[in-house]
């Protein structure tokens, strides 16, 4: 069974969902920074402090190549993960791409007072400058669920129906042709 690969930008409860979603499924959960917190024994912010950007980058593909070898389980990655298109089409060749998608307001009153994020400077207009260079990325998912007025097991069950119906359509499918 293919994995469930959660995108969207941060504070759109990637995480939050992912672990909720694999415990619905029975499935193991990874979050991509953690992962790769775990593999440099850095926090994603020491990297980006220490190391900068691009290093933070190149440990990221590492273990995106790795996870997306995996099979059943849900992997939240971090917001500009998917913007490299050899993480994107290794992480969509063996999972399903569900978009997490928040308001503006709903991300900023999440993550607009954290000064963890090493992308972001805290303000409003790194927030939406980043959210808006992003979203053409985030829209090819194979679909997309609002999280800004949901609560954790309204999003997850949307995941989960929205799952059925598309396994359902694709098994329909393969039926067909036989």
């Amino acid at each position: 069974m293919r994995n469930i690969v959660l995108i969207g930008f941060m504070g759109t409860g990637k995480s939050t969902v992912g672990k909720r979603l694999a415990q619905s499924l029975a499935w193991d959960f990874i979050d991509t920074d953690c992962e790769i917190g775990e593999v440099t024994n850095l926090s994603v912010t020491e990297i980006f402090r220490r190391h900068g950007e691009t290093r933070f980058r190149s440990e990221e593909r590492i273990v995106v190549a790795r996870l997306s070898q995996q099979e059943q389980m849900v992997i939240a990655t971090g917001g500009g993960t998917v913007l490299n298109p050899l993480n994107w089409e290794a992480l969509a060749q063996n999972g399903i791409m569900v978009g997490l998608h928040a308001s503006l307001e709903a991300i900023f009153s999440r993550i607009g007072h954290k000064n963890d994020r090493p992308l972001l400077k805290g303000s409003k207009e790194a927030i939406e400058k980043l959210w808006t260079e992003r979203q053409e990325c985030y829209a090819q998912a194979d679909f997309t669920v609002d999280t800004s007025q949901k609560n954790i097991d309204e999003v997850v069950s949307e995941i989960l129906a929205r799952l059925g119906r598309r396994i359902y359509n694709e098994f329909s499918e393969e039926v067909a042709k036989d």
